[in-house]
């Protein structure tokens, strides 16, 4: 059974912890074949913030993001979202709890190609069983840029129009913390620079709290802080960060290793 941070099994408000993890260990194959992608995380992200996760190659970044999102569980340790623990509970349990409180923008996109931007966004909804506001729908999607697109389908749209509908799909369920993984990777710099401010937005205007894996200084600098991965440990936070500095700091990640941020 999931469980808040008090110990009763729900809490309807917002929590002041977004995301909370303790002693987070991820170990992936066995014997000589194991590889630890996290190992024993700790951090605390407040209610209302933007944080990036930066790190190299096999760092730990992505499993960190999945590990805190629900999509995969940790070998050991306790992950919270918005008050909730999330390490507890069953596969439908946490099914549930992600479509109610949590919002996904992945590198890819993910949308249906044989659905409209309108029947996209409003999936997580009908997959919940939750009645659709198609006003709503509508302000999302216009608040995206996309008001005038809402029947075409993703083969119509550019790469960056389609991230604002994955961003719509997100936003539209109103999550109470948004998971990126790479969303600007596959972008151009103008696109990347809008679906940035679109997150910036939804943490400023809407006060979601924005997750985002990135290889990118200057995606990065859009957030409030970076937390700097190296061998699945934190090696670092960074607030009011800027491209020079970020891409300064990963140049000598690994120099000093924290147990928690």
């Amino acid at each position: 059974m999931f469980r808040t941070g008090s110990g009763r099994t729900r809490d309807a408000g917002p929590a002041a912890e977004a995301l909370r993890l303790v002693k987070v260990s991820r170990t992936y194959g066995t014997d000589d074949s194991a590889v630890t992608a996290l190992d024993g995380v700790t951090l605390s992200l407040a209610r209302g913030t933007f944080t990036a996760v930066m790190g190299p190659s096999g760092s730990g970044k992505s499993t960190l993001l999945q590990c805190a999102a629900g999509l995969d569980r940790p070998d050991s340790g306790i992950v919270r979202v918005d008050g909730t623990e999330l390490t507890g509970g069953g596969e439908a349990e946490l099914t549930r709890f992600r479509r109610g409180r949590v919002g996904f923008v992945f590198q890819q996109y993910n949308l249906l190609e044989t659905l409209t931007v309108a029947q996209n966004t409003v999936l997580p909804l009908k997959l919940a069983g939750r009645k659709v506001d198609r006003r709503r729908v509508r302000e999302v999607l216009t608040a995206v840029g996309l008001g005038d697109r809402l029947g075409h389908r993703p083969d119509q749209l550019s790469g960056g129009q389609q991230q604002r509908v994955a961003i719509a799909r997100a936003l539209v369920a109103d999550p109470r913390v948004i998971f990126a993984d790479e969303p600007t990777g596959a972008l151009d710099t103008r696109s990347a620079r809008d679906v940035l401010r679109l997150l910036q937005e939804a943490v400023r205007v809407h006060g979601r709290t924005v997750v985002m894996v990135t290889h990118d200084p200057v995606a990065a600098s859009y957030a409030d802080s970076v937390l700097f991965l190296a061998d699945g440990r934190l090696a670092g936070r960074m607030d009011a960060p800027t491209p020079d500095a970020v891409a300064e700091r990963l140049a000598h990640l690994g120099d000093d290793v924290t147990v928690g941020v």
